[in-house]
């Protein structure tokens, strides 16, 4: 993302995973920063992330949190590659990658300040829908795309979204989501929930830091209040559903169905299932 938007910074991460950097208008800027593999999230990263944002936990200077990532897309989801190499490791790998990843939307969702978060590209898999649902603003592009896509490579979605999803856009249209895997536009988007604004291509740093300096201007402690009062209205239940995705997702992922999920999306070729 061009910095050249934003106010003099402090550098607070900066591991090769993720940067994080604290403003002087107070907002703290992380970034996703792995662009090779479009953002994919892997173990590694994961930790990374969750780090970054306890940082943020713990610093009472932000007054609002921006989250983008490098390069052409927002999240691809996991890494696809990484996720394959584990072959009959998988089950094991996915179960502390998925617990990661639910410590980092829980996080979000529990953070003080307002998380604004601005997508490119694709935001999909666990890890793009994950971080949009559990984010309080989103700021897509008008080119922008939103895919789900756990069940095409034979999983379950996580980071919560069988319950967040299900919040924002209903029942019915979560449904078709998670199950049939459509590829949403940003207008598409907006229109039923999932987003908060919709910005052409080349106004979208613009207006996610205006957005960001506009919430870091706010009553911190009322807005951070209102923020824990929204989501504890389906906390709880998000919290109750996140070990058992996190069950689902491991047993899926020692069956022969995912890693040819996973072979398919790679070689770009439909999956061919057996149920096994």
């Amino acid at each position: 993302m061009d910095t050249s938007l934003a106010s003099p910074a402090d550098t607070l991460v900066d591991d090769g995973f993720v940067r994080l950097a604290l403003h002087a208008d107070g907002v703290a800027h992380l970034h996703l920063n792995q662009p090779g593999s479009a953002n994919g999230l892997n173990v590694e990263m994961l930790r990374a992330l969750h780090a970054a944002v306890l940082r943020v936990h713990g610093d009472g200077r932000v007054r609002a949190l921006l989250l983008s990532g490098e390069g052409k897309n927002f999240c691809a989801g996991g890494d696809v590659h990484t996720f394959l190499a584990q072959g009959k490791g998988l089950p094991d790998y996915i179960r502390v990658a998925t617990a990661l990843l639910q410590l980092a939307t829980g996080a979000l969702m529990r953070l003080n300040p307002p998380v604004v978060t601005v997508v490119q590209g694709y935001a999909a898999g666990g890890g793009g829908m994950g971080l949009v649902c559990a984010s309080d603003f989103v700021v897509a592009a008008e080119s922008a795309r939103f895919l789900a896509g756990a069940t095409r490579v034979a999983m379950v979605p996580d980071a919560g979204v069988s319950v967040t999803l299900t919040q924002l856009v209903g029942l019915r249209r979560a449904t078709e989501i998670l199950m049939l895997n459509p590829v949403l536009t940003a207008r598409e988007a907006k229109e039923i929930g999932l987003i908060t604004r919709v910005v052409a291509d080349g106004q979208l740093q613009a207006e996610a830091w205006a957005l960001a300096r506009q919430l870091a201007a706010g009553a911190p402690k009322a807005l951070a209040n209102t923020k824990r009062l929204l989501w504890n209205g389906i906390g709880q239940t998000v919290e109750s559903a996140m070990p058992e995705e996190n069950h689902a997702q491991a047993m899926l992922c020692g069956m022969d169905d995912a890693l040819e999920g996973l072979a398919a999306v790679i070689e770009k070729r439909a999956p061919v299932f057996k149920g096994h």
